[in-house]
């Protein structure tokens, strides 16, 4: 078969337009694929996703906390927390002796060992609670899909 004669529409001006439309799309092609191999643009972008999924869920869980708090403290009679209040002044009491008694029969080795322990511990307190709280997601999710069997 023979191509048709090409139109007075085909001139070389018209056909760069073209050649340069498609070098464009192959290039957005190119780019998406390049896209879509970057493995560590997908770790980080999943762990970006992750992160702030466990940030919201750890927002809910801590302000239904504290909403079953407010629910538990309106609903419990003023005795209650009274006699509750000062069993826990009495329990802080008792607490802060036996740590008195603990720190006075410690060597000096062992508090500095724990010092440094606690040190370690309080710069990491917002992984540990973002930990914590994630764990709690995983557990209540467990719970329900069990329940739902």
């Amino acid at each position: 078969m023979t191509e048709p004669a090409p139109s007075s529409e085909e001139t070389p001006e018209k056909l760069r337009e073209e050649a340069e439309e498609t070098r464009e799309k192959l290039g957005e092609t190119v780019q998406a694929l390049a896209d879509k191999s970057d493995l560590r643009a997908h770790a980080q972008q999943t762990a970006a996703e992750v992160k702030q999924q466990v940030q919201e869920k750890t927002a809910q869980v801590q302000e239904k906390g504290a909403r079953l708090l407010r629910t538990a403290r309106d609903r419990t009679p003023e005795p209650v927390r009274d006699k509750a209040a000062q069993a826990a002044e009495r329990v802080t009491g008792t607490a802060q002796t036996l740590a008195a008694k603990a720190q006075a029969n410690t060597p000096a080795p062992v508090q500095d060992k724990a010092a440094q322990a606690a040190e370690a511990t309080r710069g990491k307190r917002g992984l540990l609670a973002g930990g914590l709280a994630a764990l709690a997601v995983v557990f209540v999710a467990r719970r329900r899909k069990k329940s739902r069997r």
